[in-house]
């Protein structure tokens, strides 16, 4: 029962993946995800995890780069 709990409140999508890495902000899209029907979190895989992790220590060339404008709340 409380697997079915799971499956009814989390729906596997893919999202896009931000960070801040080196005072540079990094976007990876296109990725697994469980994401939480009600707040939103979403839940990576240990793998899922590995793969973003060596896709930034690794310094892979990107596949298309942007600009972001940054703002400050202050």
């Amino acid at each position: 029962m409380q697997n079915h709990l799971w499956n009814e409140k989390f729906s596997k999508e893919y999202v896009t993946y931000t960070l801040e890495f080196e005072g540079k902000l990094i976007v990876i899209e296109h990725v697994p995800a469980r994401v939480n029907l009600e707040t939103g979190e979403q839940l990576f895989a240990p793998e899922t995890v590995e793969r973003l992790q060596e896709m930034f220590w690794q310094r892979q060339t990107p596949s298309r780069m942007i600009q972001v404008p940054v703002y400050e709340f202050a």
